[in-house]
């Protein structure tokens, strides 16, 4: 049974479409990485899905069932945008009101459960406006925890977090799979998604392009030959009047995509009087594919 299955949503804000025939579904137990630009439709799906605003047209079933169905709606924990915390109260007591709220039995030994889970146990007695913003992410994270859901929303989780902070995120995200919840998460960080997605949906003008596995994405991704040289606008010269496509990267190594051994490359350079200093294979990752194919959108 799929965690989340979308058909032909749509909806409109006055005269703007925000979403056109959306299609998505998510597995039970998915990491589902949720990717698109700034006003491509994700936030208005994720608000739809939790209820928060309605749709005009289109269907939204999860586990099997309405999302209007209060059994389900019990089983989801959401975090869009921020968590509704009280700045000057500590985030033991933020907890227990939120705990109240969702009319959680034996509240105490729930929240100590979650807070245990987001790494925060030791920080319970913190005001919430002393928290740094790594902390008010896994705060957002916890209550969204707490009941123990079936399914977690999480709107931009690891956005604005340190190395150590989403190193801490990917920990917790993976953690929560681990006992059977599904998480549908959004996020521009796309390196990091990489590290924990195991699926995957593109959305771009309030339309689904693309939903795959991870494997799929690892099978789709183009390999090439990355290398350095003595004389790197020789190399760059000569290499793009042989192939067909050879780029300079950020980390100054020439990539050639065309399909050609290493050997090859490096004779053709050293005939030339061009030594090679470094040369290896790769693939793009997440974040080029997700560029290249906004691209291919456009046109």
């Amino acid at each position: 049974m799929n965690a989340i299955e979308i058909k032909n949503l749509t909806k409109s804000f006055g005269q703007k479409q925000a979403l056109c025939g959306l299609n998505m579904t998510v597995p039970q137990g998915a990491i589902y990485g949720f990717i698109g630009e700034n006003g491509s439709g994700k936030s208005t799906t994720e608000k739809i899905i939790c209820g928060l605003i309605h749709e005009n047209g289109g269907s939204v079933k999860l586990y099997g069932k309405p999302h209007t169905d209060l059994d389900v709606r019990a089983s989801m924990g959401v975090l869009i945008e921020a968590p509704g915390c009280f700045p000057s109260l500590s985030v033991w007591n933020n907890m227990m009101i939120q705990a109240a709220n969702l009319r959680i039995k034996d509240a105490k030994k729930e929240v100590v459960k979650v807070l245990k889970a987001v790494r925060m146990e030791g920080a319970a007695g913190n005001k919430y406006k002393n928290c740094s913003l790594g902390m008010k992410q896994r705060i957002g994270i916890a209550m969204a925890l707490l009941g123990n859901p079936k399914l977690l929303v999480l709107d931009e989780p690891i956005n604005g977090l340190d190395a150590d902070g989403m190193r801490i995120m990917r920990e917790i995200l993976t953690d929560i799979t681990k006992s059977g919840a599904t998480v549908v998460i959004s996020s521009h960080v796309l390196g990091e998604l990489e590290k924990i997605a195991t699926h995957y949906g593109i959305i771009k003008g309030g339309k689904m392009i693309v939903e795959m596995t991870a494997e799929e994405l690892e099978a789709s991704c183009r390999t090439y030959i990355a290398l350095k040289a003595r004389d790197m606008n020789a190399a760059r010269l000569l290499l793009s009047s042989k192939f067909s496509r050879v780029v300079e990267d950020k980390a100054g190594y020439l990539r050639v995509y065309d399909e050609v051994k290493n050997e090859e490359i490096v004779k053709q350079l050293y005939d030339n009087g061009i030594v090679v200093t470094e040369i290896k294979n790769d693939k793009i990752g997440l974040e080029e594919y997700y560029i290249d194919l906004m691209k291919e959108a456009r046109k």
